[in-house]
């Protein structure tokens, strides 16, 4: 949160002797471009921090419940990983508003709120859908393979840099509850919660149906979106159970 409103502030506040630069770009895929691969690298470098490997690299609900649903975490730590997820989103965005001196409350950044463009309620819904069912199923598809397991961080930043960049004008391209939530309450638009709560949950959730029904629940190894042989892990990891 607070890198993605750093981000924002840099590009798009009116002040900021890059916004003018980058509002110059055309077409305006080309504008949103920067901010996507400052998103990439930061959920990508999260992930292969010593934290994200530690703790799996969960920043989603919507992630952590379609873990859940295919067995690899126990409820409870499901649930601290929510709650955990839900508060870093509100802290993050409100120590950022502080740090960066008020500049994510000016209309330009509207505290990177996620909001449904001009087409509406309806398709900002089956875009977070289908961004949320296509990071999930790269994500089972990835992580669950030993020798490409590595990749999975790399790959989704990656999307979150092309999601960014096309979709952003349909929902603000969030894919994330806890990372929609904050914003909505600083910046007033929680009436579209509902959007941003339900489409990448369904989504994640038939991404991780369409992966068992397909090849089977045994193929599912470990929950961590980045495996260290060796490492401490919570995840039920057929990885640990099976070095070799």
């Amino acid at each position: 949160m607070v890198s993605a409103a750093g981000f924002a502030s840099l590009l798009r506040h009116p002040s900021s002797p890059l916004a003018s630069t980058v509002a110059a770009l055309a077409p305006a895929s080309l504008q949103r471009l920067p901010m996507g691969i400052a998103m990439g690298l930061t959920a990508a470098t999260i992930i292969y921090s010593p934290l994200g490997r530690r703790s799996g690299a969960h920043m989603n609900p919507a992630v952590t419940v379609a873990f859940l649903r295919l067995g690899k975490i126990a409820a409870h730590d499901a649930a601290a990983y929510v709650a955990a997820q839900f508060v870093g989103g509100v802290a993050g965005i409100v120590a950022a508003t502080w740090l960066l001196r008020g500049l994510p409350a000016h209309p330009a950044i509207n505290y990177i709120a996620t909001v449904p463009g001009p087409p509406g309620a309806a398709a900002a819904f089956a875009a977070e859908a289908v961004m949320s069912f296509g990071m999930m199923l790269m994500v089972l598809s990835t992580s669950n393979v030993r020798r490409l397991a590595r990749f999975t961080g790399a790959l989704a930043g990656v999307l979150i840099a092309i999601y960014i960049s096309v979709e952003d004008p349909l929902s603000g391209m969030s894919m994330n509850p806890a990372r929609t939530l904050g914003p909505a309450l600083l910046a007033h638009t929680a009436r579209s919660l509902w959007i941003y709560f339900t489409a990448p949950l369904l989504g994640m959730l038939l991404a991780a149906e369409v992966y068992v029904r397909t090849l089977g629940s045994d193929r599912v190894q470990c929950a961590k979106l980045h495996h260290r042989a060796g490492a401490p892990c919570i995840f039920r990891c057929r990885f640990m159970e099976n070095p070799a």
